[in-house]
């Protein structure tokens, strides 16, 4: 599903253009879900993880098979092996996009992208994620290698999101209590321990105070564990896996990202788009979405988070109330479908394709 999204932002690329998109997954079964968000024509090759694993023939044998009925203007591949797989189509013009650090860390990538420099050029979705690949390919020209931000249907999402009380009711936290939360994998990346850290320095003097967090992972018995260590089990909820996270955002008085180098995170837009203060680490792709509407702090340093904490746990309610038009005028200004598809038109390898044809595809 969260890639069914960033096909739904791209195909959305295309409104009003005449161009006709057609959405190909190589992996997963067929789902009436996922076509009603993305729109358009969508194609299933319901492949499972294992079968691309390998030369994966059959995947360029099946998309040999859709384009031979077809004349594509170019193709906008997501990560590296839907970009390998359409390297072998050719002719067909390619725009790799990328969403994570260290995709061109691999020789044998890095020599794909240079074989193929002539018909590929690459996106990626934050500055921090452009500068990494053009680390890892310094002969390849620069201006092949874009930022493209994610983006978010605001309007969809502010229509879906339940009111402050209803959240909290849905997710049994109480009502005078002031919540900060925490969504995301349990995972090493996303360093909750300093943020229980962080919390266990301040807390006693944040009276009501709460920290929630919602995910799953493999550090889920660890984090447990180190909240009854420090001393903060009965003020910290973890609430697992919630489905749809970003509807109960409203719940919260504070959205906090302790992330190690996050590429880009739609998280932060979510609570932003809810009207949520945000704290986030001062890496990644982080700083490049909340800027001066949000509040960061360094990487893994607990002091620091912990005044940030305090700091936004303390702000008058007119201060924060002054926050919310700020933040979502960022959002519709750098990170709407209407903002980013007109970045998307003028980036200079993909203006060739602005025609007036109404065949295209």
């Amino acid at each position: 599903m969260p890639f069914a999204d960033v096909a739904r932002q791209y195909a959305a690329l295309f409104e009003g253009t005449p161009y006709k998109v057609v959405t190909v997954f190589l992996t997963g079964e067929k789902n009436q879900q996922v076509v009603d968000l993305v729109g358009g024509e969508v194609i299933f090759l319901e492949n499972t993880s294992r079968d691309v694993r390998g030369l994966k023939i059959k995947q360029i044998r099946q998309l040999r098979e859709i384009c031979r009925h077809r004349s594509f203007s170019f193709a906008i591949a997501h990560r590296f092996k839907p970009l390998y797989i359409a390297s072998y189509i050719k002719g067909l013009p390619l725009v790799g996009v990328f969403h994570a650090f260290g995709d061109y860390s691999r020789y044998s990538r890095r020599w794909h992208a240079r074989w193929h420099k002539d018909r590929i050029n690459l996106i990626a979705n934050s500055d921090s994620v452009r500068d990494d690949i053009r680390s890892y390919l310094p002969d390849f020209p620069k201006e092949k290698i874009q930022t493209l931000y994610n983006r978010i249907d605001y309007g969809s999402i502010i229509q879906q999101l339940y009111s402050r009380s209803a959240a909290r009711e849905k997710l049994g936290l109480d009502n005078d209590n002031f919540i900060f939360a925490n969504v995301g994998r349990l995972h090493p990346d996303k360093d909750q321990s300093t943020l229980l850290k962080a919390f266990a320095a301040c807390y006693q003097n944040l009276p009501d105070s709460k920290l929630v967090i919602i995910g799953q992972g493999r550090l889920e018995k660890s984090l447990i564990d180190e909240a009854w260590t420090l001393g903060i089990s009965d003020h910290v909820q973890f609430l697992g896996k919630v489905e749809d996270a970003w509807r109960y955002f409203r719940a919260f008085d504070c959205f906090t990202l302790s992330s190690d180098r996050e590429p880009f995170g739609m998280v932060l837009l979510e609570a932003m788009v809810a009207g949520v203060p945000v704290i986030a680490t001062d890496c990644g792709g982080a700083p490049e979405v909340v800027s001066n509407t949000g509040f960061l702090a360094p990487f893994g340093c607990v002091d620091t988070m912990a005044q940030k904490m305090s700091m936004v746990y303390n702000l008058p309610l007119s201060d924060r109330e002054n926050l919310k038009p700020e933040m979502m005028k960022r959002v519709v200004d750098y990170f709407s479908d209407h903002a980013i598809r007109k970045q998307f038109w003028e980036l200079s390898f993909i203006k060739p394709y602005q025609s007036t044809s109404n065949s295209n595809e």
